[in-house]
């Protein structure tokens, strides 16, 4: 592997919409450590296309035949979520090192055996939980670990969206559909839940939790066609956490006019507040704070070191995720494990299981 110019493999990077689009191609555009070798869709005609748009040297329609290109060293995952595990599967079973959208699987059992050959493999692994990478979010974090609100008392995160309640169309019908795994509790929970513990930089020790699905149907707006939904729309969870913190957490999908994201962190010296205007991972939060003995809560500004993505990066949803892919790359040059890897995001599934195992309807 050449270290000065790592080799990646795109899958999923269509030229005209998706995640990719937003967020990893403009990232990977303005990092200097990765060469663009390759990028896959699902037709010979989109593959061309996005082979041009983002000027790669291959196009592939087939994710098996860019995952054995010997060029590559790494895969970069950005497709549905139900195709998540099938690919990065193939792709550590091939000797690649694996970014992965989040979640890795539907289950954890599946995230669980991604971990576990990442492990024997000792290949370099990445799932984007982007928000950890967020210059907001790390702030907190540093802020916390230095002190900052003393012994933490209780903490609370809330995230109101439409999400999931956006318009269907038959295209995106798949969604509504729990076992797809494209749902308020593994996506939207497992980014707001997995920077909210990170930051915080404990577990739950016990939790109770309501895992709902409070509109069961949803119209089609494409052609009207009335589906049954089994994905969850909203997630309570209450508990004690291992540093003796109570936590309260409601992430929702809602109709209409949701009051975003907002976490607060209350502590013996001080408080913390972290808040947006969009999805958790999707925006660097604005974050205020003070001491016990302070007057009001005032703006803190992360410090210059925690923006390291490149000054070219487009601002929005493509910084964190720069920021994220720019130390993978580090990782793979020095031999350090990166975090949040394959293993990780195995205990996030599990967590996940267990609050819909024990939800108390």
């Amino acid at each position: 592997m050449n270290l000065d110019k790592i080799s990646i493999g795109v899958i999923g990077a269509s030229a005209h919409y998706g995640w990719a689009k937003r967020a990893h191609m403009p990232a990977l555009a303005a990092l200097p450590e990765y060469e663009l070798t390759a990028i896959c869709t699902t037709s010979e005609e989109s593959a061309q296309q996005s082979k041009e748009f983002y000027g790669a040297q291959k196009a592939y329609s087939d994710y098996s035949a860019i995952i054995a290109d010997p060029d590559i060293d790494v895969i970069d995952v950005c497709v549905r979520a139900p195709s998540h595990y099938a690919i990065a599967l193939e792709a550590l079973q091939s000797g690649k090192h694996v970014l992965c959208e989040w979640p890795l699987g539907s289950s954890s059992v599946q995230a669980v055996e991604l971990g576990e050959i990442a492990n024997r493999q000792n290949s370099q692994t990445g799932v984007i939980l982007q928000s950890r990478y967020a210059p907001g979010f790390m702030h907190v974090r540093e802020l916390l670990s230095d002190g900052f609100v003393g012994d933490i008392v209780s903490a609370n995160m809330t995230m109101f969206l439409q999400g999931q309640m956006r318009n269907r169309t038959e295209a995106s019908a798949w969604s509504a559909e729990k076992s797809n795994g494209a749902h308020v509790l593994n996506i939207h929970t497992g980014h707001a839940l997995d920077v909210f513990l990170w930051c915080i930089d404990s577990e739950f020790h016990e939790v109770q939790s309501l895992v709902g699905v409070q509109v069961p149907t949803s119209t089609l707006t494409d052609t009207q066609r009335v589906i049954e939904v089994t994905s969850p729309d909203n997630v309570l969870l209450q508990g004690r956490l291992q540093n003796n913190a109570l936590a309260s957490v409601h992430i929702a999908s809602i109709p209409a006019h949701g009051s975003a994201f907002k976490m607060e962190i209350y502590g013996t010296e001080g408080t913390l507040v972290a808040q947006s205007s969009q999805m958790v991972e999707m925006i660097d939060p604005i974050i205020t704070g003070a001491r016990t003995d302070g007057s009001r809560l005032e703006v803190l500004s992360p410090p210059e070191h925690l923006r390291f993505a490149p000054a070219a990066t487009p601002e929005g949803v493509a910084v964190n995720v720069a920021q994220m892919f720019r130390r993978f790359a580090e990782c793979l040059k020095t031999g350090e494990d990166f975090s949040p890897n394959f293993q990780e995001a195995a205990s996030r599934q599990i967590l996940l299981d267990r609050i819909d195992k024990d939800s108390l309807f």
